[in-house]
């Protein structure tokens, strides 16, 4: 599990970077986000950053899985 985890991690982290691909995320407790084009992984956390100035902190443990689009 730890290994599914740490791989998980690695591939969100490299397409998070990437501004021309869209990232949905859906987590466990069956809500759907959208992460904007100004997103970035902090340790163990997703951090979206709202249109309006609000931070979104998003645990990776909560993410069931992502879905990637080139924009």
């Amino acid at each position: 599990m730890e290994q599914k985890t740490n791989q998980f991690k690695k591939v969100l982290s490299r397409y998070v970077n990437y501004r021309g691909i869209d990232i949905i995320l859906y987590l466990k407790d069956g809500s759907v986000v959208e992460l904007d084009k100004n997103r970035r992984i902090e340790g163990e956390y997703v951090i979206k950053n709202e249109k309006e100035g609000a931070i979104s902190r998003i645990e990776l443990s909560e993410i069931l899985k992502a879905d990637f689009y080139a924009a």
